[in-house]
């Protein structure tokens, strides 16, 4: 190295911008400062203390992979209000065993919802001290805090999230037609982003309402159509206002030839994709497996694949969590509901192994998934310093043991609750450390800041 580093980690593949290469990385106050390729393969004998240069020095081992830490920007800690569903210690002790290394939290299911300054200064004493990963805040924008969302802004939120369908929470409720053009409106204005839970709730009125066991009819009731009536709506919105417009959780690939469009006519909108989509299908949901209720809705296998193409195309340019956990009693754990269960699927320290055992069959390489899971995000929210082993990032990090299997079994979970859709599912992928700015998570030192925009 050409300077002195506090740490450095050498291993003979480093998932980088360029490519996966063997390479030591610098780093210096929590930063990266420089990369170093190596010629031939390193001897890697686990971690040492020490070197000639001063510093420490780590070695990874020869199974496994460094890679940046995971940005997931679709997290629901809940916290404060609902911290009997999860919370901020044990959400990001999930996330760092993971491998993800900054969650950007949602502003509801927690009380109060993120909707004013107040609200996120309640929010941001409820994370201060708890958080083992960065942290940030996304607003809300929801009927009558239009006054509000400029302070939020200046507060440090990283955009604007709103429905267009009901939420399932009723201090939350969906924006309308002429809601959606304000916010569209106030987001082009202050340089940030609007993101969109992206459901029509005329086509999913006129679906009917699910109810019992059946996953099928669960499926019906939220039709394919409703997502791409309120996805092509939106981006009318974004080429008429010039709004950065975000579509979240994207499940319907009949969607995805309408975005691709608006990409290709330069209108400002993204979309993300979510593991549950990438990995399981409507076919494995057995009558009551409430566990696999999420909305919009797990679709069949055909669908699934237009998912993938869509992400080695670049329309999907994120895949996130959408980590949304409950109590057991809520999803009706055992048998329960379609109609009645809470939807959401706990999945913030499963996602990367999830997606990997899935991406590696269709002949994806760890640098597609990095793209996907850390610097896809990263970019979404506008932070510069994740996202990349790169110099000059956060030295955030991830030893990974790709070719690991293990089969998901509920004691190893870190979330308050454990009930999951991928308990028995065997899966390849260990994540075996992390490191925040350089220095190892360590769950009885809270070392995670909570991040602000710009």
């Amino acid at each position: 190295m050409s300077a002195v580093a506090d740490l450095t980690i050498r291993a003979d593949r480093v998932v980088t911008p360029d490519g996966i290469i063997p390479a030591e990385v610098g780093i210096s106050d929590g930063r990266i400062t420089a990369i170093t390729p190596l010629n031939g393969r390193p001897e890697p004998g686990g971690e040492r203390d020490g070197r000639a240069e001063g510093g420490r020095l780590v070695e990874l081992a020869a199974d496994e992979v460094l890679l940046p830490g995971l940005v997931d920007t679709h997290v629901h800690v809940n916290e404060p209000g609902r911290t009997h569903w999860e919370g901020f210690a044990t959400a990001t002790a999930a996330a760092a065993a993971g491998g993800v290394t900054t969650i950007i939290d949602m502003p509801l299911n927690s009380i109060p919802p993120t909707t004013t300054v107040d609200a996120l200064a309640t929010k941001r004493r409820a994370a201060d001290g708890r958080c083992a990963v960065d942290v940030g805040f996304w607003g809300g924008a929801v009927p009558g805090n239009e006054a509000d969302r400029p302070g939020l802004h200046a507060a440090g939120v990283f955009g604007f999230k709103c429905f267009t369908v009901d939420s399932g929470v009723p201090e939350f409720p969906p924006l309308d037609d002429d809601g959606l053009a304000v916010a569209a409106r106030q987001v082009a204005e202050l340089g940030t982003t609007l993101i969109v839970h992206a459901e029509d709730a005329a086509q999913i009125a006129a679906a009917g309402p699910p109810s019992g066991p059946g996953y099928r009819d669960f499926l019906t009731s939220r039709p394919a159509s409703a997502e791409v009536v309120a996805v092509t709506r939106l981006i009318d919105l974004a080429r008429r206002t010039g709004a950065r417009v975000h579509i979240l959780h994207l499940s319907s690939a009949q969607a995805v030839p309408v975005i691709a469009a608006a990409l290709a006519d330069g209108v400002p909108v993204s979309a993300e994709t979510c593991p549950h989509y990438l990995a399981l299908t409507a076919g494995q949901v057995a009558p009551g497996r409430t566990e696999f209720k999420c909305c919009p809705p797990i679709r069949d296998a055909a669908n699934q694949d237009l998912l993938w193409a869509a992400l080695a195309d670049g329309v999907i340019g994120c895949v996130v969590s959408d980590h949304s956990p409950c109590p057991p009693e809520l999803k009706q754990a055992g048998g329960g509901d379609f109609g009645a269960a809470w939807g959401g699927i706990a999945s913030v320290q499963l996602g990367l192994p999830v997606v990997w055992t899935q991406a590696r069959q269709r002949g994806h390489d760890l640098a597609d998934v990095a793209r996907w899971m850390s610097a896809g995000p990263a970019a979404l929210a506008g932070l510069a310093a994740k996202g990349a082993i790169a110099p000059g990032r956060d030295a955030d990090l991830v030893a990974f043991a790709p070719d690991e299997p293990f089969v998901v079994t509920t004691d190893r979970l870190a979330t308050r609750h454990k009930l999951t859709p991928y308990a028995g599912t065997r899966l390849s992928g260990a994540v075996r450390r992390t490191w925040l700015r350089g220095r190892p998570v360590d769950q009885d030192h809270r070392a995670g800041r909570l991040l602000a925009a710009g």
